[in-house]
């Protein structure tokens, strides 16, 4: 099974609590351009390989970005190319349970964005946005359950086939404030990823949070008739 985003985010976070690797990071952010073995060795008073082995983990966990650079002055070909690294990422937000606030936010902006310079109602926003970003999510995955599993929902199948409840609400803090407006941007975004993904077997069912399986309000069902 693929590991989920949420999966490599927890994995990051949890990579910077070793103090060495913590170091490393901050010097190399601190740098603020690519740094090589050699130097955050020496700058950290590590041996090369000490160096080498965090810096490689960093870069493993997707903090870090790798790049070749062969050394000396003669040009191309000259000499073995050596490792250096740099930031990958600026920010890591990770959260247990499982949340996509990042999502969210990112299509609230853009749905706003949009009220403001196109004069649309902001209604008539949140549902295209959310519909196009989940269309566009629904063709990468593949399938409505990988959508699910990417964006944070944790899809619980039950019983009769085909249907799935969202044990998770990745939007769950949100919703407790602006339950209204939250709640039609998942739906807009869930049934674009229905539609994205070519599933016409099944559709959205809003339910009473708490009523299914889990946090969220809605489940997906097999089209009636």
């Amino acid at each position: 099974m693929a590991e989920s985003p949420w999966s490599r985010r927890v994995q990051a976070v949890s990579s910077l609590g070793d103090r060495s690797r913590r170091a490393i990071f901050d010097y190399v952010r601190a740098a603020a351009r690519p740094v090589g073995r050699d130097e955050a060795a020496d700058a950290l008073g590590m041996t090369r390989g000490a160096a080498a082995a965090q810096l490689d983990r960093l870069a493993s966990d997707g903090i870090l970005a790798v790049t070749f650079v062969k050394p000396g002055a003669g040009g191309p070909g000259t000499g073995r190319p050596s490792k250096f690294y740099a930031l990958a990422v600026r920010e890591v937000v990770a959260s247990v349970p499982e949340r996509n606030y990042e999502l969210a936010g990112e299509l609230m902006a853009e749905a706003a964005e949009r009220s403001m310079t196109q004069s649309v109602p902001i209604e008539e926003c949140l549902d295209a946005v959310g519909r196009e970003t989940g269309n566009a999510l629904g063709r990468e995955h593949g399938s409505i359950e990988a959508v699910l599993e990417a964006a944070g929902y944790s899809p619980v199948a039950r019983v009769p086939e085909g249907t799935i409840e969202l044990a998770n609400c990745p939007f769950h803090r949100l919703a407790q404030g602006h339950r209204a407006v939250v709640c039609a941007l998942s739906a807009a975004l869930l049934e674009g990823a229905l539609e994205g993904c070519g599933d016409a077997r099944r559709s959205l069912e809003p339910i009473e949070p708490g009523h299914g399986a889990g946090e969220c309000c809605a489940r997906i069902m097999l089209r009636k008739g």
